[in-house]
Formats: structure tokens, C-alpha cells, sequence
């Protein structure tokens, strides 16, 4: 039951910040990417508008896997292949998503990719709240926006892997990984679409 009426409220703290509520805007960006560990934050309770109006433009869509991320990711991503054919498409779409695929051809399971395209806030609400109630991911407010995660253990390798999402102003960054994680990556996204 306590399970139930937690996974029910971080549902509605999602609800409210997906309909026009102002979340949390301070504390800047994490400088660490998901772990177990991770605990919702946010710094005001969320109130209900009965209407919302947006409080800023949608940002581009990014066209350069390498451009949306700092010096320090970079280093951290450095050897590692980059939209390998291997893996099928990837990066711009003919709707303007970008795709990066991070991974080895040769390497069983190590790998990161990323989407960043288009979601409309209805779409966008319906798809975290999913995640929470069936999933188990964790969701929060930070930098403008709404940030859900989950790791887990790999089912054929021991090693973690794990999916981040950040939604904020009709766009949607969406990151699957295994065993590879490096420190900062959804913030420095976010940084680089946002500020």
C-alpha cells in the first residue's frame, strides 16, 4: 500500500509539473549522470494551473551528436565510436531527431544512445507516468524541466544499464545505455539545448 501511494504521488508531482506548473529552477545542472541512489527533489510544492501558458520556445533540435556535449563528456566518450553503420540509423532524421549511437561494433554490450526529438506535453506526461507506475522509475524537476531514471542490472552481463529522460519545453532527450555512463552526460545536453 505505502508502495502504491508513493508510485501514485510521484505520479501527480509529474502530472502537475507536465500542466503548466513552474518546477524548480535552481541548483544548475547535476554534474553526475543516474544511480540507485537517486531521490526526488524539488524545491516548492507544484500548483495546478487551469490554464497553462507557455513560458518559453521550444528549443532547436540539435543536428551534432558531438556539438550538445562538453569537453569533459567528450574525453570520457573518447575511442568510442560514433553512429557506427553497424547499429542502423542514426543521426539527423527526415523529422529532425537527432540519434547518436555510442558503441563498439565488437564490444558485446557496451553502448549509449541517445534520441533527442519532438514530444508534445500530452504525449510527454502520458509516456513518464507510465514509466512510474510500471516501471519503477524515479522522476524529478530539475533545470526547467522534468528528469526520469531508472538503472538496473544487465540480464546477460554483469554490468548496469539503464535509461534517462528529460522533457522540458516540447522536447524530449531520451538516453539507453550499458555499461556506459559518463559522469555529466544528460546535463551537459541539457546545458547545451536549454542555456
Amino acid at each position: 500500500m505505502k508502495a502504491r501511494l508513493a508510485t501514485t504521488a510521484t505520479a501527480l508531482i509529474i502530472l502537475a509539473t507536465l500542466t503548466g506548473c513552474a518546477p524548480s529552477t535552481g541548483g544548475g545542472t547535476s554534474s553526475s549522470e543516474p544511480s540507485a541512489s537517486s531521490t526526488p527533489t524539488a524545491s516548492a510544492s507544484p500548483t495546478a494551473s487551469p490554464t497553462p501558458t507557455p513560458t518559453s520556445t521550444a528549443a532547436a533540435l540539435p543536428t551534432d551528436c558531438r556539438a550538445i556535449l562538453s569537453a569533459d563528456v567528450l574525453t570520457q566518450l573518447d575511442g568510442i565510436p560514433l553512429n557506427d553503420a553497424a547499429f542502423g540509423p542514426s543521426g539527423v532524421g527526415a523529422d529532425g531527431t537527432l540519434t547518436c549511437i555510442w558503441a563498439d561494433p565488437g564490444a558485446d554490450t557496451t553502448s549509449l544512445t541517445t534520441t533527442i526529438s519532438r514530444m508534445n506535453r500530452g504525449p510527454a506526461l502520458d509516456m513518464l507516468n507510465a514509466l512510474v507506475a510500471n516501471e519503477g522509475f524515479t522522476c524529478f524537476t530539475p533545470d526547467g524541466g522534468t528528469r526520469c531514471e531508472k538503472t538496473f542490472q544487465n540480464e546477460q552481463y554483469p554490468v548496469t544499464d539503464g535509461r534517462t529522460l528529460f522533457w522540458r519545453d516540447d522536447v524530449l532527450i531520451d538516453t539507453r545505455y550499458s555499461n556506459l555512463a559518463p559522469s555529466g552526460y544528460t546535463s551537459s545536453i541539457i546545458a547545451n539545448l536549454f542555456d
